[in-house]
């Protein structure tokens, strides 16, 4: 394959219009036009910014135990969740095509069947379509009150002309058979949206990028108790150790330089140049599915319908 040329990518640090998913739509359209003035060709938005990261929420839950109002809770959030494919996706996809580049969004999704929620990351070409889908596989500690697990058949890389593009949701990025079968694939840009804002997930982004010769593309809300309605602000202790989410979105080099970020404590749009060039001489001295695999010893099998490239250039939809 030959070379893509240099490119713009773009991290968006923002916080949603919590349990607003309409005016969080909105958000993100206003925000991809932003990121489409700087030339972006790859723009990345946070993890579940679709209707936001519930963070101090426990949604009337205890061990053995559900209260009514946690119920509550949990119907308005589901009603601020998407269903994949819908009005927002549409939206979404029009704001890629509008702004010639390609766009990857965190969203809590609606199963239109099940009715229950995921943690996934959507796709969205140049050209206006949905092109691919991607269910996070385990959610974290109290996540699994909200979003059940993906079914690892989505693992796929996607070939495009910017390269071999992928990634992994937050805490997915710390599973070393996830991250393996992406790098199988060839990846290239590798996305890591996240909910982390801790230094230990900056240390997780550089040893992504050497690990996998690749460039990794960080990606967190900036959130704070104030960005919540009132209504659910009392719920949350002034102290909570969760708030604020004070971002660290960052673009890494495969040698593990940090390009932009990180950002912290504000909302804005992180941009640099990837140059493919650095990923060959990245791996002069290490390639992990080169070189420096040892395929006589190790063996990675993977179930499901995640086998090799996906070569996805039209609508799955």
């Amino acid at each position: 394959m030959e070379t893509p040329s240099i490119f713009t990518a773009a991290v968006v640090q923002a916080a949603p219009v919590f349990f607003n998913k309409a005016q969080t739509v909105d958000k993100i359209i206003s925000l991809t036009q932003d990121a489409a003035k700087e030339k972006a060709a790859l723009i990345l938005f946070p993890e579940v910014i679709i209707p936001g990261y519930p963070r101090g929420l426990i949604f009337g839950t205890t061990v053995g135990g559900r209260l009514p109002e946690g119920r509550e809770m949990f119907l308005r959030y589901w009603e601020n969740a998407i269903e994949v494919p819908g009005k927002e996706t549409d939206q979404l996809a029009r704001a890629a095509k509008e702004a010639k580049a390609y766009l990857v969004v965190g969203v809590t999704e609606k199963d239109k069947i099940s009715d229950t929620l995921y943690c996934s990351l959507l796709y969205f070409s140049p050209e206006g379509n949905l092109i691919h889908k991607h269910r996070k596989l385990k959610p974290t500690a109290a996540e699994r009150i909200l979003w059940g697990e993906g079914d690892g058949s989505d693992l796929q890389v996607l070939d495009t002309p910017l390269g071999k593009i992928g990634g992994l949701i937050c805490w997915e990025n710390y599973m070393p058979l996830a991250r393996t079968t992406l790098y199988q694939q060839g990846i290239e840009i590798y996305l890591a949206p996240t909910a982390d804002c801790r230094a230990t997930w900056q240390a997780s982004m550089e040893h992504i990028a050497c690990e996998g010769r690749c460039f990794v593309l960080g990606c967190n809300q900036y959130l704070t108790k104030a960005h919540y309605p009132k209504d659910l602000q009392v719920l949350i202790a002034d102290d909570h150790p969760s708030l604020p989410s004070s971002g660290g979105s960052c673009i890494v080099s495969p040698l593990g330089k940090k390009l932009a970020g990180p950002l912290y404590d504000k909302e804005g749009i992180l941009t640099t140049e990837i140059d493919h060039r650095e990923i060959i001489k990245a791996k002069m001295d290490f390639d992990p599915i080169g070189h420096y695999a040892r395929n006589d010893v190790f063996e990675l099998r993977v179930k499901g319908n995640c086998n090799g490239t996906a070569f996805l250039q039209k609508s799955l939809w």
